[in-house]
């Protein structure tokens, strides 16, 4: 290919980089759709719907029925957002938030009212006793209501469902009779529910009845039973149109509630951190990029430039699928994408290291960029790989921020490998055909001196296990002065919500300034959480638990300071936003992650212990944070569950690296060099590119904490820990711990 074909083709790159890029910003139509203002924010970062339920009866309910329905709650909500918050106010109302709604009305009419859902087993209509009909609809056809109460229906037998059986519904595909493919509702029951539908559909076969579907005493759908059902799944057809087939299902979610609500109130909130957080967070993003494009341009001059380009295209790329596929984004999703950009640093640098390798050892540029790729290739998918794992299991078994973590992460993960595997490439290739192609523009591997990690890794382990133990002491110390080992924030547990009706209207950042720094002075609280009512003059400041006194401080405050009357101050208890099922969730998630991820190594490096020794390196790095929570005091919500999996996800990729080097070296491995030296010689050769990745990450998040309000820099500081911790645990922990599970566990000679 001529010169003037390869000018064409990196025309083309840059070209389509500008337009990406031109998406990103100003997006493809009047909406701005595929743009980074349409990308759906959470609570935090944009405010949603607010709605509030009250719990139909007079008696106290009862706290599992509570917990059970808020979970059901919370899985319905994440048909709007994976980021929507469930908790208790009071003693008998349950509160839900959507992010990014503007409607609450809106939102209402897709909700649905929670109400009462049961199965009944029934004739036709017209040949039972249960109907009576009540009018004729807009076909013709008489419409039918329930003759008797549920009670009564339950009483004789009747009911053979309710709405505490059902686990789940949503709309699958399957074939109608005539073998045509047709939109179903796909019915899952719990254990109970199980026993009991296959006894109700044995019977109503038998009998030739029906099994009519009904929420708040009217039929919603009336399917004929085929077949006996004992496997708890049960398919629900009827020539559903996919509207119909997802209204069938959201009805039949929302009716398995274990307790009757009815709306109370609802209104819009604004954001929790405010324009401010958003425009610093933006600044961040903004210098903290440009940095690492400097950083990698400066480390490998023309390498770098394709690189810089590649990020480019994964950046405005990233923008694009955020919107497109929905994703709503909060603090733990920018976790997510944090932590993909520094592996799309890191499967760059791998390959470049690798190619200045091949031409230290004699090889010209074009060959030595076709092998270096080649020689990567292995250690971009398996830490790549090990990455998804995790994310992937956090999407199928989390729930909450969670989910919005591991979507954020998966996608960054895609996007990293093809930026880097193929973008880079072909732009490098590019620019080697345009003429640049002297090697010292590429750049030269130099030798570095061996690190002895294994003589040293005493030292290592002792650092290790005495900064675990500091986080140990400081919970014991902090638990008992009555402080909590963890300073939990609302998110974990619970507290008071006080909403006031100012005289006038205030924005966020005046409230910040002005108001919030007195009711932390008064609460002896270091955060509020402060949210406005679109269309008014209210604003609901949520803290952790006050007594009496700090409440009636406040509200003497509000009324000395502020003119607030009295009667327009409110105070209620309101509950975690993450449930204990949620953190079950999460905890479950990971262990299955850890389980799979061992698989995967056992299989690819044939040897479990490369696994455990992960693992092990794993813990560590998840105590290291930990013991900044204990140290610092940062509050322990949402974001530490994110904190904790990027820093997992972090530190499995960067072990695996090693790893993979180790693996390759001993195969290739000369008789005379013991273990001890491949495994110095493994860390030493991927010294730099842990280094390079943990500075490019590093800088990330340094410039979130930098630029940051105070909520993004109790965020960065964490993370900034745990990229040091990973990085430290995959050089100077991991290997050498194989080391010596392998040498504890085998009888060759080492």
């Amino acid at each position: 290919m001529k010169k003037g074909k390869w000018f064409l083709a990196l025309v083309c790159v840059l070209a389509a980089l500008a337009g990406l890029g031109y998406i990103a910003y100003n997006g493809v139509n009047e909406a701005k759709d595929g743009s980074l203002s349409s990308i759906d924010l959470g609570l935090d970062l944009a405010g949603g719907v607010s709605i509030t339920y009250g719990i139909v009866g007079e008696e106290e309910p009862d706290a599992t029925d509570v917990s059970d329905t808020i979970v059901k709650l919370q899985r319905r909500l994440e048909d709007y957002s994976t980021e929507a918050q469930v908790y208790r106010e009071g003693s008998d109302r349950l509160t839900v938030e959507i992010p990014g709604k503007t409607d609450a009305g809106e939102v209402l009419r897709e909700l649905g009212q929670p109400g009462n859902l049961y199965f009944l087993r029934q004739n036709d209509p017209e040949g039972n006793p249960n109907y009576m009909p009540v009018g004729i609809d807009e076909t013709g056809e008489l419409v039918y209501e329930m003759a008797k109460t549920i009670e009564e229906l339950t009483e004789e037998g009747s009911v053979v469902l309710s709405g505490s059986d059902i686990a789940g519904a949503d709309v699958t595909t399957g074939q109608n009779d005539y073998g045509r493919s047709e939109f179903q509702v796909r019915l899952i029951l719990n254990e109970e529910g199980k026993s009991k539908f296959a006894e109700a559909t044995r019977e109503a076969l038998a009998a030739g009845e029906r099994i009519g579907i009904y929420y708040d005493g009217e039929i919603i759908s009336d399917p004929e039973v085929k077949n006996v059902i004992s496997d708890g799944i049960a398919s629900i057809t009827g020539n559903f149109t996919v509207e119909s087939a997802q209204n069938l299902a959201t009805i039949i979610r929302i009716g398995g509630l274990r307790l009757q609500l009815e709306e109370l109130r609802s209104n819009v909130v604004g954001a929790q951190l405010g324009q401010d957080a958003i425009q610093s967070g933006m600044k961040a993003a903004v210098y903290g990029f440009a940095v690492i494009i400097l950083f990698v341009l400066v480390i490998y001059l023309i390498l770098g430039l394709s690189a810089s380009l590649a990020l480019g295209f994964y950046v405005t790329l990233m923008i694009i699928l955020l919107d497109g596929l929905e994703i709503t984004l909060t603090r733990p999703g920018i976790a997510g994408i944090i932590l993909s950009i520094g592996m799309a640093v890191d499967a760059n640098v791998l390959v470049f290291s690798r190619i200045r390798e091949e031409m230290a050892g004699g090889k010209n540029v074009k060959d030595a960029m076709k092998s270096g790729y080649q020689r990567a290739l292995s250690a971009i998918l398996d830490g790549n790989i090990t990455t998804m794992i995790a994310a992937v299991v956090l999407m199928i078994l989390g729930s909450g921020p969670i989910k919005g973590f591991a979507y954020t992460l998966a996608l960054g993960i895609v996007l990293s490998m093809i930026t880097a595997l193929f973008i880079t490439r072909i732009i490098s290739l590019i620019l080697y055909h345009l003429g640049f192609s002297n090697e010292k523009i590429y750049g030269r591997s130099r030798q570095m001196k061996r690190l002895p990690v294994v003589e040293k890794r005493k030292i290592s382990y002792a650092i290790a296990i005495l900064l675990i133990c500091a986080g140990i002491a400081g919970m014991v110390i902090n638990g008992t002065s009555g402080k909590g080992a963890l300073n939990l924030s609302l998110d974990f547990a619970g507290g008071t919500s006080t909403t006031v009706a100012f005289n006038e209207s205030w924005t966020l950042e005046e409230l910040d300034s002005e108001v919030v720094p007195k009711i932390r002075e008064l609460a002896g609280v270091s955060t509020v959480q402060t949210q406005t009512v679109a269309g008014s003059n209210e604003v609901i400041f949520k803290t952790l638990t006050l007594n009496a006194d700090q409440r009636a401080d406040i509200a003497l405050m509000l009324q000395e300071d502020y003119a607030v009357d009295a009667n327009n101050i409110t105070t209620e208890s309101i509950s975690a936003t993450i449930s204990r099922e949620m953190t079950s969730s999460a905890i479950r998630a990971i262990l299955v992650a850890l389980v799979l991820i061992l698989i995967y190594i056992r299989i690819r490096f044939k040897d479990i212990r490369f696994g455990i020794a992960a693992v092990i390196a794993l813990l560590h790095d998840a105590l290291i944070v930990v013991t900044c929570y204990v140290l610092t005091r940062i509050e322990v919500g949402s974001t530490f569950v994110a904190v904790v999996l990027t820093i997992i996800g972090y530190s499995i990729n960067d072990t695996i690296v090693t790893f993979d080097r180790l693996r390759e070296n001993r195969k290739n491995a000369a008789s005379r060099e013991s273990l001890d030296e491949l495994i110095d010689k493994s860390v030493t050769q991927t010294l730099t590119r842990s280094l390079f990745t943990s500075i490019t990450t590093f800088i990330m998040v340094l410039a979130l904490f930098i630029f940051g309000v105070n909520d993004i820099r109790n965020f960065a500081l964490p993370l900034m820990v745990g990229v040091i911790s990973g990085t430290f645990s995959s050089v100077f922990i991991a290997s050498p711990l194989w080391r010596d599970i392998r040498n504890a566990t085998h009888k060759e000679k080492k």
